[in-house]
């Protein structure tokens, strides 16, 4: 009997969020073809790195449910999300969040504090609640509390993406979906961002899927990654076995690991 119960309690975590065979585009040839991508929480950050055009964006649209794939699936918790009811929609939501390069949804008018205290007000509506205080989710993106009385319109690019983070883990996401969420931030605050939100993560367990061109911040999130190109994913593993790539690597590869030599010698 407790041979059993090691043994259950051994079983890894079915992946949260799922793509199997996943082929989407917009009418016209198709942008991915034929991704397979599970986010488990508990696992750690997952990274996408492609060049501009390569189908990042449109690998989050899909499993955010905002693409409908051609073939293939995207599951949440074993649900087609292309399938889901309204109270799976609403619970979906709610727990897989995106933060865009640009997607700060807050009236420019309020203050941070009130976008804070009104996402968490959401959250509690959605069953949500995660006892943070407005000043708990500020630290976490590391936005000083000096903030909280700065309306949302006075924010800067990077000051905005770091409160679209901190809107975003207002809910406790079982998911984040990051689609380059710090490019506007200073370069020398991204790291300190990243390690924080790094740290966030792993404390609540969060599934996070990154995808980016930035190597560096890649690096300091995810433990493994993929490369996207041609619509598919071409070399997967850790980011330093993909930055020491084999004589017959795809050329999107190649490329990577040539054009961050920096980042590429650090990690080796």
């Amino acid at each position: 009997m407790h041979g059993n119960v090691t043994a259950m309690s051994a079983t890894p975590p079915a992946p949260l969020l799922h793509a199997t065979g996943l082929v989407a585009d917009y009418g016209g040839p198709a942008v991915l073809r034929g991704v397979d991508l599970a986010l488990t929480p508990g696992a750690g950050p997952v990274g996408v790195l492609g060049e501009s055009g390569a189908g990042k964006s449109t690998l989050v649209r899909a499993l955010r449910g905002r693409v409908r794939p051609r073939s293939g699936h995207v599951t949440f918790e074993g649900r087609a999300v292309s399938r889901l009811g309204r109270r799976e929609t609403r619970r979906f939501r709610a727990a897989v969040r995106v933060v865009a390069q640009s997607g700060l949804d807050a009236d420019p008018r309020w203050s941070v504090e009130r976008a804070v205290t009104s996402a968490l007000a959401d959250a509690r509506k959605a069953g949500r609640t995660s006892g943070r205080t407005t000043r708990d989710l500020l630290d976490a993106v590391a936005l000083e509390p000096r903030f909280e009385a700065r309306t949302v319109g006075s924010l800067s690019g990077g000051e905005k993406q770091r409160l679209a983070l901190a809107l975003a883990l207002a809910t406790r996401p079982d998911v984040l979906l990051l689609d380059e969420p710090l490019t506007a931030v200073d370069p020398s605050m991204r790291g300190a961002v990243a390690d924080r939100l790094a740290a966030e993560v792993a404390e609540h367990g969060t599934a996070v899927l990154l995808v980016s061109h930035d190597v560096e911040l890649v690096r300091r999130l995810c433990g493994r990654v993929h490369v996207l190109a041609d619509g598919t994913f071409v070399a997967s593993g850790p980011l330093a076995d993909v930055l020491r790539p084999a004589e017959d690597a795809h050329p999107a590869v190649r490329g990577l690991a040539d054009a961050v030599p920096q980042v590429a010698q650090r990690i080796r």
